[in-house]
């Protein structure tokens, strides 16, 4: 028998080949997956943080103070601001609203204060994170003064009353007559220290 200098592949070796062909292809196809989610996962935080700034979607509020002017408000609507706090895990602080709702005019200028008390045996500075519900209601609710604007440094039982200043400006859409501010308070001592 003659070959004629060339060997022919056995069927079974060409399926095989085949095989290991598109399993390697499926296999990089898959990697590719892997790694296009893990930077996508990376690159979604910033995006989302700047979306919402944007927006005012999911509840973040400015970090930027408003500037006020009483010319439209907003008389023959009332709207109901609430407010919730809470401490992140680990702050020994005390923290609570003085008052847990106020009525508002759109465009009027409502003062409200927060009570804190550190009590802890160590000095502690702490950063309240404000977020608005619902979450299309943040670009509305406009803070004038606002302890959130800066760091609370509080020395071992030590307390104080914060402030913060706000409207809710006129152009809230009309279905919307409850608005629940809330703040979350972190212990931030060590990145202040650093």
């Amino acid at each position: 028998m003659t070959n004629g200098g060339s060997q022919k592949m056995q069927p079974d070796q060409e399926q095989s080949n085949a095989k290991d062909a598109s399993v390697q292809k499926t296999v990089k196809k898959l990697m590719l997956i892997v790694f296009g989610m893990f930077g996508f996962g990376f690159a979604m935080v910033p995006l989302y943080d700047v979306f919402c700034d944007i927006t005012g979607l999911n509840g973040k509020t400015s970090n930027v103070a408003a500037s006020y002017s009483a010319t439209s408000i907003d008389t023959e609507r009332t709207v109901t601001v609430q407010f919730l706090t809470r401490t992140a895990k680990g702050i020994p602080w005390k923290f609570e609203p003085m008052i847990n709702e106020v009525k508002v005019h759109p465009g009027e200028r409502k003062v409200v204060k927060f009570y804190a008390k550190n009590e802890s045996v160590s000095d502690i500075v702490g950063q309240a994170v404000p977020s608005v519900s619902p979450g299309r209601a943040a670009v509305y609710f406009q803070k004038i003064e606002c302890f959130c604007f800066n760091n609370q440094p509080l020395k071992a039982s030590e307390d104080v009353e914060m402030g913060l200043q706000f409207y809710v400006d006129s152009d809230l859409p009309e279905d919307v007559s409850t608005i629940t501010l809330s703040y979350t308070l972190y212990d931030i001592t060590s990145a202040v220290d650093s």
